[in-house]
C-alpha cells in the first residue's frame, strides 16, 4: 500500500520530468526560431503574426464594409509618412512629421470619393502646405538654416508626399471606383505573392546575387521564384476574381512583378543612403510600415492602369 508520501513524491516527479521536458522543447524551438533568424534576417513567426494581423485589417476593410479602406488606408499612409519624415530627419533633413502626416492623412478621402483627379489635387496640396509650413518655420530665428539646406528639407518633404502619400492613393482611388475593391485586393495579392515566392526561393535555393551593391539579400533565384508565382496568381485571379481573361492576368502579373521588384530596389537605395537597416521598428520581424509596403506602392498605378483600360 503506497503512503502519502509516495504519492507525493511520484507526482513530485512526474511534474519535474513535465518542466524538463517542456524546457527541452522551447529550447528546441528557440534554437530553430534563432537559425530561422539567422538564415532569413528576421524573426520569422513575429514577422507572420504582423501580416496576418495586418491582411486580416485589410480583408474586412476591403470586403465586407467598403467605406472602412478610408480609415485603413489613412493608417497606413499616416503611419508610414511620419516614419519616413522620421528617418529623414535623423538622417538630417528638417522635415515637419506632424504637418506632413496631417496633409497625408486627410488626402485620403478625397481620393476615395474623387478618385485619381481628387488624388492629384490633394497631393499637391499637401506638398504646398508642408512647403509653407517649412517656409514659416525658416522666419523664426532659432529654426534658420541656409538656403541650400530649406531647398533640401523642402525637396524632401515634397518627395514623401509623393513617394508614399501619391503612390499609396492610387489603392484608396482605385477602390473608391465601382467593383474596384477587386482590382485591389488582386493586385495587393499578386505583390505579396510575388515576394512571398521571391523570398522562399531566394532562401532555399538562391545563390546568384540580383543587385548586391543595392540589396544583397535578393537573388535571380527569387526573381524567378517570384516570376512564377506572380503569373501564376495574375492567371488564376484574372479569371476567377476580376473577369479578366487569362492573358490579361498574365499580363498584370508580369508587370506588377516588375513594378515590386522596382519599388523593392528603390527602399534599398533610400535605406542604403541613410545608412539604416529598416526604416524603423514599429513592425516586429517586418521593420517599419515603408519595409512592407515598399513593393506594393509603385503597384498600385498599375493597377488602376489596367482597371481603366479593362472598363
Amino acid at each position: 500500500m503506497h503512503t502519502p508520501s509516495d504519492f507525493e513524491a511520484k507526482a513530485q516527479a512526474a511534474v519535474a520530468d513535465i518542466e524538463g521536458q517542456l524546457r527541452e522543447a522551447k529550447a528546441q524551438f528557440d534554437a530553430t526560431t534563432e537559425k530561422i533568424t539567422r538564415r532569413s534576417g528576421r524573426n520569422l513567426f513575429a514577422a507572420i503574426g504582423i501580416g496576418v494581423l495586418l491582411g486580416g485589417a485589410f480583408l474586412v476593410s476591403l470586403i465586407f464594409f467598403k467605406w472602412l479602406f478610408i480609415l485603413f488606408g489613412a493608417g497606413l499612409i499616416g503611419f508610414t509618412v511620419f516614419e519616413l519624415a522620421s528617418a529623414l530627419r535623423f538622417a538630417g533633413r528638417d522635415v515637419p512629421r506632424v504637418a506632413s502626416t496631417v496633409v497625408g492623412v486627410a488626402t485620403v478621402p478625397v481620393a476615395f470619393f474623387f478618385h485619381v483627379e481628387g488624388l492629384w489635387i490633394a497631393v499637391i496640396g499637401a506638398a504646398v502646405a508642408v512647403t509653407l509650413y517649412r517656409l514659416v518655420e525658416q522666419a523664426i530665428p532659432s529654426r534658420r538654416t541656409s538656403a541650400r539646406d530649406l531647398l533640401l528639407d523642402v525637396g524632401a518633404g515634397a518627395f514623401i508626399q509623393v513617394y508614399v502619400t501619391f503612390l499609396g492613393g492610387f489603392y484608396v482611388a482605385l477602390t473608391g471606383q465601382d467593383g474596384g475593391e477587386w482590382w485591389t485586393l488582386a493586385a495587393i495579392i499578386i505583390v505579396v505573392a510575388a515576394d512571398t515566392g521571391a523570398y522562399a526561393t531566394g532562401l532555399a535555393i538562391g545563390r546568384h546575387k540580383l543587385a548586391p551593391t543595392i540589396s544583397p539579400g535578393k537573388t535571380w533565384e527569387g526573381l524567378g521564384g517570384a516570376a512564377l508565382v506572380a503569373l501564376l496568381a495574375g492567371v488564376l485571379l484574372g479569371l476567377f476574381m476580376i473577369g479578366e481573361p487569362w492573358w490579361a492576368g498574365a499580363l498584370l502579373g508580369a508587370v506588377l512583378l516588375l513594378t515590386g521588384t522596382a519599388g523593392d530596389l528603390i527602399e534599398s537605395l533610400i535605406k542604403r543612403d541613410l545608412g539604416i537597416k529598416d526604416i524603423s521598428s514599429w513592425l516586429p520581424g517586418h521593420g517599419g510600415f515603408l519595409d512592407r509596403l515598399d513593393s506594393i506602392l509603385p503597384s498600385g498605378a498599375i493597377a488602376y492602369l489596367f482597371f481603366l483600360v479593362a472598363h
